[in-house]
């Protein structure tokens, strides 16, 4: 449909009559969508729906106004209900497409950019509804709840990194993510209640990831969301940037910002599972909509929240159509998808007898699968750069496999089995960490069945969890040589790495979202010089060739001891396709230390230390091996030279030959 027909609910109005004197009780009969829209639409097809649905402005027979189109296919009527008509469900109701498509659509003069606006939905139940808009481009400030008119109109001025992003943003180069929630990584110091604006967080946080050295910043969920202790992930807008911090197109500055120095944005999105507040998605149309009808698939006990009906064809649309929304409209260069293994089996997290089967009796949520084969064959076939990351705790094979070969599709995947691990080595007292020993060589046995991220995120720092600071054992001093020694093991280990903000300087207290982080800290030496450690760590990363040339596979490990239990001490190579690249690690995971201890060296040569988590300048006991040390033709270790070292307390040691 496509005519401009003016019509009211009340009587026609005559064509000699003024439209300017009736336009605030008139709907046109006009739409955007063409049946080959709607075609794609309900074949789960339609990847850009918000180039067509919600509300957009534009000029119909000369006259601006505002074009409204939403699904309720169950609804008995719909009406926009805003400021301009003092919210009259019955002045503005929408027209039901004569096609079976289930949307609703209509032109409204004069309403212009900023007008505040609810759908008024008669429900398939007879219940009277009153829902934002799904695809509403801005929401009100919470806790109001209304959609506002706006548009994504922008001069970006990135495209020098969009043209460099899909070499920098490529799966064989160093990836160091900072995770950050924008509302408590700063705020405003002379009044610690108020959170920075999207402008105001820019012209900070740029020259802090500058001067740190990650190449990437994750933002926890920034689409709109009612409940601020949710921490962003449980979505109403899905569309709209969160208010909280200003309009979308500062977002797109905060982004651009980000850009112009060669830092990419990740951001964290939800489409596992939604809220039920009564103007979001829940029960949209008087009918489970977007959400399974039975509980059993379309409950989440844990979250008391929805999960999608990924079966049915139109909600496939709107979520893949929203994730390329952000990268289109907003140039993100990758999306963090978030509890993927809930929503990868019907049977997570709940007891025998409270989740539903497939059609062939198991538990696998298939149309889950296939809408996240869908997800990621529609963004890497689309835009080049971009990575999509599952944050996925499951056994699930092929995550990060290509969909045509029977996988999922995903750039990388969480390696959650690795942090487990990890923490619950670390936590042990060094004098039993010998019978312990397997938990960090674990890892190795499948490091490279996945494209692995290696993460300490936010969630390892919250509900009782402790900072990472306390979770190490010791003294002061040994808190902090393990905590550095922690991270030199994570940022030398196969795969990318993430960091969330607050661990970079070893914060005391567990994360909290409606604080400021404790960046009064730095004035203490132990966490200044762990903020050193980690620049170090992410320049050592982005230098060294062998620690990121094979992110995710077996060519760029090798150990040369992996089993001195007794000693709590592993060695390993890193390399790249170059020999000069090769590098040696040795880990001190006991606060004794060695002097003249022997190691394995895979080239002969002189090798020389070019980097030590024990340095002063990181708060460590300063124990360096400051000579070169050429090797000795002596096999040791499986190999065929060897060096005599000194190995600091708690401690990562690097050597490289012929520097």
């Amino acid at each position: 449909m496509s005519s401009t027909k003016k019509t009211t609910t009340n009587k026609k109005v005559s064509t000699k009559e003024n439209p300017f004197d009736t336009y605030q009780k008139s709907v046109w009969v006009h739409s955007l969508l063409t049946d080959f829209d709607i075609s794609l639409f309900v074949s789960g097809k339609h990847f850009r729906l918000y180039e067509k649905m919600g509300a957009h402005l534009c000029t119909v027979n000369k006259i601006n106004g505002t074009y409204f189109a939403v699904w309720a296919p169950n609804a008995q009527r719909v009406a926009v209900i805003a400021n301009f008509n003092g919210w009259n469900k019955e002045s503005h109701q929408l027209y039901k497409r004569w096609d079976a498509s289930g949307i609703w659509e209509g032109f409204i003069p004069h309403v212009g950019k900023g007008e505040v606006y609810k759908y008024y939905i008669k429900g398939f139940d007879g219940s009277d509804l009153e829902k934002g808009d799904p695809f509403a481009l801005r929401w009100e400030h919470p806790p109001q709840k209304a959609s506002i008119v706006w548009d994504t109109d922008y001069t970006w001025k990135d495209k020098s990194w969009l043209t460099k992003r899909p070499k920098l943003n490529a799966l064989d180069q160093p990836i160091s993510v900072y995770e950050l929630h924008l509302g408590s990584w700063q705020r405003d110091p002379s009044n610690p209640e108020r959170i920075l604006s999207y402008g105001e967080i820019a012209k900070s946080l740029v020259l802090y990831i500058l001067e740190m050295g990650f190449t990437h910043v994750e933002l926890m969920p920034i689409m709109e969301y009612p409940y601020y202790p949710s921490w962003g992930y449980q979505i109403t807008g899905y569309f709209a940037a969160s208010s909280r911090h200003g309009a979308p197109q500062d977002l797109m500055h905060l982004i651009e910002e980000l850009h112009k120095n060669n830092i990419a944005v990740i951001l964290d999105w939800v489409p596992s599972h939604f809220p039920g507040d009564a103007h979001g998605l829940f029960n949209f149309d008087g009918t489970h909509l977007f959400e399974h009808a039975d509980m059993r698939k379309g409950f989440h006990p844990d979250w008391k929240s929805y999960i999608f009906n990924y079966d049915r064809n139109e909600v496939r649309s709107f979520l893949i159509s929203n994730a390329l929304f952000w990268i289109d409209k907003y140039h993100a260069d990758g999306l963090r998808v978030d509890a993927v293994a809930s929503m990868l089996y019907f049977d997570f997290s709940r007891e025998e007898g409270e989740y539903g089967t497939n059609e062939f009796g198991g538990t696998e949520n298939l149309g889950a699968i296939q809408f996240l084969k869908d997800l990621n064959e529609a963004i890497y076939g689309q835009y080049k750069g971009v990575q999509t990351i599952a944050e996925e705790s499951s056994t699930f094979d092929g995550v990060t496999r290509p969909v045509h070969a029977g996988g999922l599709g995903f750039g990388m995947k969480w390696m959650m089995g690795w942090m487990n691990d990890t923490l619950k080595y670390f936590k042990n007292d060094p004098i039993n960490r010998k019978f312990h020993h397997h938990q960090l060589t674990f890892s190795m046995t499948y490091a490279f069945t996945e494209n692995f991220m290696l993460p300490f995120s936010h969630d390892e720092v919250v509900h009782g969890k402790s900072s990472m600071i306390y979770k190490m054992p010791g003294d002061e001093w040994q808190k902090f040589a393990n905590l550095r020694t922690l991270y030199a093991y994570m940022f030398t280990h196969p795969g990318t790495k993430l960091l969330f903000m607050g661990n970079e300087f070893a914060q005391t207290n567990e994360w909290n979202f409606t604080e400021s982080l404790r960046w009064d800290l730095l004035q203490h030496a132990p966490h200044a010089g762990m903020q050193q450690l980690v620049k170090a760590l992410n320049l050592l990363y982005r230098k060294e060739p062998a620690l990121y040339k094979y992110n995710f596979s077996y060519e760029g490990f090798e150990w040369i001891n992996a089993d001195d239990a007794d000693h709590s001490i592993f060695i390993y190579v890193r390399k790249s396709d170059k020999a000069k690249d090769t590098l040696v690690f040795v880990l001190n995971l006991t606060p004794v230390y060695h002097e003249n201890f022997k190691i394995g060296v895979p080239m002969k040569g002189k090798w020389k230390e070019i980097f030590n988590t024990d340095a002063a300048e990181f708060y460590g006991s300063g124990k360096l091996n400051t000579e070169t040390l050429p090797t000795e033709n002596v096999a040791y270790n499986n190999q065929k030279q060897s060096i005599v070292i000194n190995i600091p307390p708690l401690a990562v040691v690097v050597f490289k030959k012929g520097v």
